[in-house]
């Protein structure tokens, strides 16, 4: 068996070479050419072990005696009893007896096998594939003084015909690993971003139901004690001054409670639609301001944007909402246009003005631009502010994906 013909190690590589093909794992591939490797250089244990991408572990893949090198892994590169090989520092290695050899054996080395599966001579040569290299093929005997630099050579050939293999195996299963991640993580993201739309959708359900309640019982209860407060004014032993502070502090307290009340339930948008609701913010936020400005707004889709869940919706016309505050509140803007428009793959939503330009809306209204951010991202939208002009003024843009059919609630 030592003394073969060169004619019949030859064949033994085409052998191998030919049930290479179609193997499509690592260890499909050693258990399926063990045989003939076994005719060339004959061995008790038979592992190739793979480097893996990071270069800091490996694995290790046996026929023939099962061992703690095939079990405990992966493992460092760094431990290995053929760390120097698998680090390319040498270009094989060859003992008559790796009881007694201290290559094998150092601080950490995890090297036990070699005595629990009494394996004395010991071959081991590179894999390689374009000079780097990849893993090692490994032969082990109980025999002592059976391997030469013969069988380093013929290791050498079929570590050539084997390394190509594992290579494209290892890739292979590296992508497929970055897959799976890629899809996890694709699949935790899809979860947390629903698990916000639902928690989202409930807060805006009860912000309504605030908003219902505070229109029913609060206000009311406020109307009915300002109307006393006008009779009891009227009558001649109590003074209008007397009272007047209180009047006035109650009246604010009125006109905050219907801010709130048309913050926490949209109504309008409802009962009349999007471009309607926005008009309708557009027209009592500049009077409460009682800033000069003007304004356009052009729908441009069709009645689309009202065919949207009530959900999304919602979600739009709170981001519409934050870039008309902004635009009116820190802008010192003259003028302020919106325009919702559509077109086969998306409704979009502008609000832009001429008035200091990005910069100051972000140092003024950081936290308004994260909470647009955070609401689109929420409904599947896309988002983007930028300088409407090099001479100022700002664009806001919402573009929600039709094709996405978002089913997810609102921002709170």
């Amino acid at each position: 068996m030592r003394n073969l013909a060169p004619a019949s190690v030859f064949d033994h590589y085409l052998n191998i070479s030919r049930l290479l093909a179609g193997q499509l794992d690592f260890h499909s591939v050693i258990q399926s050419v063990a045989a003939e490797i076994s005719h060339v250089i004959p061995h008790d244990h038979l592992d190739v072990c793979i480097i893996l991408v990071d270069e800091q572990f490996h694995t290790a893949y046996e026929t023939g005696l099962e061992t703690d090198w095939g079990r405990r892994f992966p493992a460092p590169v760094s431990n290995s009893p053929i760390r120097t090989l698998l680090w390319g520092e040498t270009e094989y290695l060859l003992t008559d007896d790796a009881w007694s050899d201290p290559q094998f054996h150092f601080q950490g080395a995890f090297s036990h096998p070699i005595f629990h599966q009494s394996l004395h001579s010991r071959l081991h040569v590179p894999l390689k594939v374009q000079g780097h290299v990849i893993g090692a093929l490994s032969c082990s005997s109980h025999r002592t003084g059976l391997y030469t630099m013969e069988d380093i050579e013929n290791a050498r050939v079929i570590a050539d015909l084997l390394a190509p293999h594992f290579f494209a195996i290892r890739a292979a299963d590296q992508a497929k690993r970055s897959a799976i991640v890629e899809a996890e993580a694709r699949a935790r993201e899809e979860g947390l971003r629903l698990g916000a739309l639902k928690l989202t959708e409930a807060l805006e359900a009860e912000r309504q139901r605030i908003g219902m309640d505070l229109h029913d019982q609060i206000l009311a209860d406020l109307t009915r004690l300002s109307r006393r407060l006008e009779r009891l004014a009227r009558q001649p032993d109590v003074t209008g001054e007397a009272l007047e502070p209180l009047f006035r502090g109650l009246q604010h307290s009125m006109h905050d409670l219907r801010q709130i009340i048309e913050e926490a339930k949209p109504s309008v948008l409802q009962l009349f639609g999007f471009a309607q609701a926005v008009e309708n913010h557009l027209e009592r936020s500049i009077q409460e301001s009682a800033a000069t400005l003007t304004w356009s707004l052009k729908d441009e889709t069709g009645g689309a944007i009202d065919c949207l869940e009530q959900s999304v919706s919602i979600a739009l016309f709170r981001i519409g909402q934050e870039a008309i505050n902004n635009a009116i509140r820190h802008a010192q803007a003259s003028s302020i246009e919106v325009q919702l428009k559509a077109s086969e793959s998306a409704l979009t939503i502008e609000v832009m003005d001429d008035g200091l330009g990005l910069g100051n809306a972000r140092r003024l209204s950081g936290g308004g631009i994260e909470n647009m951010r955070t609401r689109a991202r929420l409904i599947s939208a896309r988002f983007a502010i930028k300088a409407k002009a090099a001479t100022g003024g700002t664009l806001v843009s919402v573009s929600l994906p039709i094709a996405a059919k978002p089913s997810g609630g609102a921002a709170a």
